[in-house]
């Protein structure tokens, strides 16, 4: 009996201090679960006050009632500072990607976007939205109802508000521990180490052609790390947006007019740029009011002579699209694990060189004298060979040649981007020496590309040609 006394003791022993874990347990689950509803609770009262006393008027929260705790993870400021546990969690997903190594890079960096409009805010929302800390807005401008199709972060209600105020404005919803410091300035390179002052990174969002290459001199001769945007107006094929050096840019006319004025300058790469190789097609310039030739000379206000920038046809997912590619490769650089080697959509620099050697040789034999420079340049030859020529021979099937030949087209015209063609090696023996015999040598010798290749290929020229006008009105050649 005594034996299973004490076994029946000790069951019950045994049964208690397991009832007291699984309710000490529960307490302690029960109250993390309180305190961090509280904590939530605390947070959503302080942001929704922050947001009415910004505002005027009364505000509608238009926070779904089954989405109240997932708002109210963001950040609130408490006496001892931002919670490192929320700031943490509302950027798992960066800390998963880069580590906790290198999101603390990223959110020691300070970045200053110069240019808000259409990349430049899209630039500015998605580092911060990624961590970045502490950011510095430069811009003049203000928000106008055309600004509405591009910009990341204006409304209807911000139409007369600085651009760098409305972004503000959004950063600080976003992000409850950034700081942001807006500044409704011009950069100008008198006093440019005033507005780039701490900056890790530069980006240059500019549309005025002067002060862009400005403020890439500037960073390049201080040792500032800039990232530049080219053109994104005009444009609408996604897949021809890249990165690359300046130095390797082609077909887009303000990396083309910002790569040569650079080069004067005796900068000629180092520079990370994001531009497209596309070429403008049949979309068409605003006519420029003569009210705006009244305000300044209209050279100076874009890219373009004789159009301001806001005038230029743009589809507003370019520019964001632009804005995307600078955030994310900002972004992997600061955390230590930079795109090295940006994969080109085209670039065949040697073939280029290769045909525009070749080309200079054979003008060389049909003039009968040595000639140093050619009226074209390896940007044109990319573009006749590429754009133009779609990397096939000009002399129907098309096919695409082992050995690719540039040659003059008509030898009564000067070589141009119109008077260019693409030949397999064959073809342009039988060109040379039917059309191109040296000008040393009688005229009547010579037959008419024409009559050499056919009305078909002479169309297919004449074609090409117009498609060059169409490229001449956009670069400005």
């Amino acid at each position: 009996m005594n034996v299973f006394s004490a076994q029946s003791h000790r069951t019950q022993l045994i049964l208690a201090a397991i009832s007291a874990s699984l309710l000490t347990s529960g307490l302690f689950t029960a109250y993390n679960a309180y305190s961090r509803r509280e904590r939530r609770r605390n947070l959503d009262r302080d942001i929704l006050k922050s947001i009415a006393d910004q505002d005027e008027g009364p505000k509608q929260c238009l926070i779904p009632k089954g989405d109240e705790l997932l708002n109210e993870q963001i950040l609130r400021i408490g006496a001892d500072g931002y919670d490192e546990e929320l700031i943490r969690e509302q950027l798992a997903r960066c800390y998963a990607f880069f580590g906790d190594e290198g999101m603390a890079r990223v959110r020691e960096k300070t970045v200053v976007v110069v240019g808000c409009g259409g990349v430049g805010s899209w630039v500015a929302v998605m580092l911060v939205r990624s961590g970045v800390s502490k950011i510095r807005l430069v811009d003049f401008d203000y928000v106008t109802l055309s600004s509405l199709n591009r910009h990341a972060t204006a409304v209807l209600a911000d139409v007369g508000m600085p651009k760098v105020a409305c972004i503000e404005r959004t950063l600080k919803q976003i992000s409850a521990w950034v700081e942001v410091d807006s500044r409704v300035e011009i950069w100008r390179k008198e006093d440019g180490g005033r507005l780039l002052e701490g900056a890790d990174w530069v980006i240059d969002a500019i549309d005025n052609i002067t002060t862009k290459v400005d403020l890439l001199k500037y960073c390049h001769e201080h040792h500032i790390k800039v990232f530049s945007s080219m053109g994104a107006s005009a444009k609408t094929d996604p897949t021809r947006i890249q990165i690359s050096d300046i130095s390797y840019t082609m077909y887009d006319p303000l990396a083309r007019s910002v790569r040569r004025r650079l080069r004067l300058q005796g900068v000629s790469s180092g520079i990370p740029v994001v531009y497209s190789t596309e070429v403008p097609g049949d979309v068409k310039l605003l006519p420029l009011p003569e009210e705006e030739f009244q305000k300044g000379d209209v050279k100076e206000l874009g890219v373009f002579d004789d159009f301001r920038v806001r005038i230029l046809p743009v589809l507003g997912s370019l520019p964001s699209l632009f804005g995307l590619h600078i955030a994310t490769y900002i972004l992997c650089e600061m955390a230590g694990k930079p795109i090295l080697n940006p994969l080109p959509i085209k670039n065949r620099k040697k073939l280029y060189e290769r045909l525009l050697r070749d080309l200079l040789h054979r003008e060389s034999k049909f003039i009968g004298e040595p000639i140093n420079k050619l009226p074209i340049d390896e940007d044109d030859v990319a573009l006749i060979f590429e754009d133009l020529h779609l990397g096939r021979s000009v002399v129907p099937p098309h096919a695409v040649p082992a050995h690719p030949t540039l040659l003059r087209w008509d030898p009564t015209k000067p070589l141009t981007l119109e008077n260019c063609v693409v030949f397999e090696s064959t073809e342009a023996a039988k060109h040379v020496s039917k059309c191109l015999t040296p000008q040393t040598e009688e005229a009547h010798s010579r037959k008419t590309p024409r009559a050499v290749w056919g009305d078909e290929v002479q169309a297919i020229v004449e074609r090409h040609a117009g498609d060059v006008a169409k490229y001449r009105t956009w670069v400005g050649l």
